[in-house]
């Protein structure tokens, strides 16, 4: 695809029109339902007149029955028959605020929904009392944006470009990010990879989720790698997303390809969950990283306490700053048992892998995914992948389905390196990964062989016990003061925490590391605690020896003989 952007750019010009009238933050309230309708209008060109033709017929039908037999005509989920398009609304200048408005009520009940999480309406009232909406209007129906010249994937590319656009526009935290496509790519690849002589039976159809959908990119490159794989599969897309805009533009999506656009819910995945009770073959999401939510914590923390494990966050909740695992645990509560099971793959950001004390929150939460067997690999990504942060990114693969081999295991892979720059940044993204990259990564992953880039570790491996040691409480004179059952009492000043591997005996590495230097010391098994971190630099670290001092002399030396030539030939001018 090498042309979405320059599309997306006429776009933004057009939305220069709204300058003055709204602010920059502001123009994809317009622009983004326009360019929805506009594609609307393109896509269902061909059976307008159809369309318009049975309506006459059935007009005085039920909603439903209207909207049922003008879909098939129209040959999409949604119709319009209004007998309105964008040429006959250009056609009327001083009639286009009502005209449109009658344009969108005839759309079917669907399409309709995806204009009015826009908010739209209010606008056309704005716009035409700056005179603005015709031109605007104008401009955006000279943009050619038919089925058969920007295919349905492209058209994801452009949404996606101009809400990044928006977004950096109206200063957009970090955490408020979209995901790169090869990104994505390279998810569904590592879903899909072992599962290929499944998805190519004939008829085979399988569910995929995104509990934050956002415009549904991730859904969209999920199916169009099925279809790749076998046109006679079908993959059935699921998804819920928050912000109303990029549900709107996500659902017209859906629409256009034909998917059912029921299958896409709006609201909070924590506190209205959308999907309660189903249970899915795959799923793919790229939550919020460091974003709170707060505003539903006595939510999830009701459902923690009332549930337990019967419900979503059972294993235990995470700090309030950061929600980003709380996704994982909602995901894996809808992984389906049966019928094959299950495979997710998560984009996640540094904290859920290593934050956390043990005994609680995100500690608790791997603590119970790994002892579970449903960790299958972490992938480190190079940083500067994505376009609003310059942070590290990891890939969890969690399956409740292992395989024999990878059973009791953890693959880590390391691809730091595996990336090439841009020519012209997007935003935060300087670097992106080749589509050889992304078969080299995939590869490492489908071969499960150790190497350098790739590490094969044991679930314990990643447990620690942490031990609190104590040293006694002394007196002025030194005396350890003790209690009436004639015990040392611990000087809480002098406490300290210390983490043991799982897989070594506590009483060995006490005597060894810490009796040396505090023979008075003790520890207190009764608040022992079991902790699991997944620190991939343990394991990739390479030594770069320090230069040696003649070296570092040899060119201090060098410099200074630099120096003194450029200070000679300035005196000799």
């Amino acid at each position: 695809m090498t042309n979405f952007r320059d599309k997306a750019n006429l776009i933004w010009n057009v939305a220069e029109l709204l300058r003055g009238d709204y602010k920059q933050a502001d123009y994809g309230k317009v622009i983004l339902p326009m360019i929805v309708l506009r594609r609307l209008d393109c896509v269902l060109e061909a059976t307008k007149e159809k369309v318009l033709q049975r309506y006459e017929k059935i007009k005085d039908k039920s909603p439903n029955a209207i909207d049922n037999v003008l879909n098939a005509v129209a040959g999409y989920n949604f119709h319009n028959h209004s007998k309105y398009n964008f040429e006959k609304l250009l056609a009327e200048p001083n009639k286009v605020a009502s005209n449109l408005r009658n344009y969108i009520n005839g759309f079917s009940q669907n399409a309709r929904d995806i204009i009015e999480h826009f908010g739209f309406g209010e606008h056309i009232t704005k716009l035409d009392k700056t005179n603005s909406l015709y031109l605007i209007l104008k401009k955006v129906a000279e943009l050619d944006l038919h089925p058969d010249r920007v295919k349905t994937i492209e058209m994801g590319y452009i949404f996606e470009e101009l809400i990044r656009k928006f977004a950096e526009a109206s200063n957009e935290t970090a955490g408020e990010h979209f995901t790169p496509r090869e990104v994505i790519r390279l998810m569904v690849d590592l879903l899909f990879v072992n599962d290929r002589e499944i998805l190519t039976k004939k008829g085979i159809v399988k569910t995929l989720y995104d509990p934050a959908c956002g415009t549904g990119g991730m859904l969209s490159v999920a199916e169009e790698y099925l279809r790749e794989l076998n046109p006679n599969a079908r993959l059935e897309l699921f998804g819920q997303e928050l912000n109303p805009e990029t549900y709107a533009v996500c659902n017209s999506d859906m629409l256009i390809k034909g998917q059912n656009p029921d299958n896409i819910k709006i609201g909070n995945s924590f506190s209205d969950d959308g999907f309660s009770g189903q249970k899915f073959d795959y799923m793919l999401s790229n939550p919020p990283f460091g974003v709170e939510w707060k505003k539903v914590q006595s939510v999830v923390e009701a459902e923690a306490d009332k549930l337990g494990f019967a419900g979503r966050f059972g294993a235990g909740i995470p700090r309030v700053s950061d929600g980003s695992i709380l996704f994982l645990q909602h995901m894996i509560s809808k992984m389906q048992p049966k019928n094959g099971g299950c495979r997710l793959a998560i984009v996640f950001n540094v904290s859920p892998l290593v934050n956390g004390d043990a005994g609680r929150g995100e500690s608790d939460i791997r603590k119970w995914i790994i002892e579970n067997d449903l960790l299958d690999a972490v992938i480190a990504l190079p940083s500067n992948l994505f376009y609003n942060t310059r942070i590290p990114t990891y890939i969890w693969i969690l399956t409740n389905r292992k395989s024999k081999d990878r059973k009791g295991n953890i693959q880590l892979i390391h691809t730091t390196n595996f990336y090439s720059w841009l020519k012209k940044n997007l935003g935060e993204k300087s670097k992106e990964i080749t589509n050889d990259q992304i078969n080299q990564i995939v590869s490492i992953y489908s071969e499960y062989k150790k190497q350098k880039n790739c590490k094969i570790l044991p679930n314990e491996e990643f447990a620690y016990q942490q031990v609190i040691i104590e040293r006694p409480k002394k007196d002025v004179s030194g005396q350890v003061e003790q209690n009436k059952a004639g015990k040392s009492i611990p000087d809480s000043e002098l406490r300290s925490y210390e983490e043991v591997p799982l897989k070594e005996n506590v009483d060995t590495y006490f005597k060894r590391e810490v009796l040396p230097f505090a023979p008075d010391a003790w520890i207190d098994k009764t608040k022992t605690k079991i902790g699991y971190r997944i620190d991939l630099s343990k394991y990739f670290y390479e030594f770069k020896p320090f230069r040696s001092l003649q070296d570092i002399k040899e060119d201090v030396l060098a410099l200074e003989k630099e120096s003194a030539n450029l200070i000679k030939n300035v005196i000799s001018d």
